[in-house]
């Protein structure tokens, strides 16, 4: 049996991502593959480098701060994100990633990223994880909001646009049984993206780009006619939020944060329960030779 994790991004929803991915360390539960896209990437790292509330601490500490998310940001380098703080200063500096666990972790990763010029969604291995996170940052680009991300030869935007929940990935790769974390509400279907006078004038050199964007909402409701089939087949299990999550994918505030962080937790142990009962697994599933998960949140 090979258990894959499969991670949506959401913007400051990830939170909630954190949360799960975190009663997953605390259980001593690790999978044998994550995939993330967009925020699901950046928040799947932590979990990897076995970091518990690591991403909780990244996400409460700093979101409120300029640097993290502001117009100014977007005035300076035409991203509302701070890239250069969020994959620079913050873990080179201020809460250290432990790439050594990470890449000694026998669990594969893979982050995804959008090719603006073919459309389609491009895999990056631990291997290209490093300082200062160009990968990274590309999956986390949300189109009109950040600028192009240039990485050897290639042009990414926001790994969530062609494949916003990548199941195909975790297939491909012989998962068998997939944890499914999404940051919408179960029952939640995507509507046609908005703002296409201005996304399709912007990437007008892009043309397989804008088609992906016209098209986004329909592959995603697609995608989650096919989870449901999978989890209804025991095939696998979706961690999702019974309700909106009480913060949108920009939202900074503290006491909100922390509440999609907690609901995170809890829907992380339903889903472990779960794994336990429909698939047998044992916990704890840790790799050989590996410290347990140690909590150091200061918030």
């Amino acid at each position: 049996m090979k258990i894959g994790i499969v991670l949506e991004g959401g913007g400051m929803r990830g939170i909630y991502s954190t949360g799960v991915l975190d009663s997953f360390l605390q259980a001593q539960f690790m999978a044998d593959e994550v995939i993330g896209v967009s925020a699901g990437a950046s928040i799947g790292i932590s979990y990897v480098s076995m970091q518990n509330e690591r991403g909780l601490r990244t996400t409460v500490n700093y979101a409120g701060k300029e640097d993290y998310l502001s117009l100014h940001n977007f005035v300076k380098t035409k991203s509302l994100f701070g890239m250069d703080y969020i994959f620079g200063e913050i873990p080179e500096k201020l809460d250290s990633f432990d790439y050594d666990t990470f890449r000694r972790n026998p669990c594969t990763f893979f982050a995804g990223a959008t090719d603006v010029r073919t459309g389609k969604t491009c895999y990056f291995g631990k291997e290209e994880i490093v300082p200062p996170c160009t990968v990274l940052r590309a999956s986390c680009s949300l189109p009109v909001f950040s600028p192009i991300v240039h990485y050897q030869n290639g042009e990414y935007l926001d790994g969530g646009l062609h494949a916003p929940i990548p199941i195909d990935k975790a297939l491909a790769d012989g998962c068998d049984k997939i944890i499914i974390v999404l940051t919408r509400e179960r029952g939640y279907r995507k509507k046609p993206q908005v703002g296409r006078p201005v996304y399709a004038h912007k990437y007008r050199h892009y043309p397989a780009l804008v088609h992906v964007m016209d098209t986004r909402h329909k592959v995603y409701n697609t995608t989650l006619d096919m989870i449901q089939r999978m989890e209804h087949d025991g095939e696998a299990i979706i961690a999702a939020p019974d309700e909106p999550l009480p913060l949108d994918r920009f939202g900074t505030n503290h006491d909100q944060l922390l509440t999609a962080y907690r609901i995170g937790l809890e829907k992380g142990k339903e889903a472990l329960y779960r794994a336990q009962e429909k698939w047998g697994i044992t916990l704890p599933r840790w790799p050989k030779d590996f410290p347990p998960a140690n909590s150091s949140a200061q918030i």
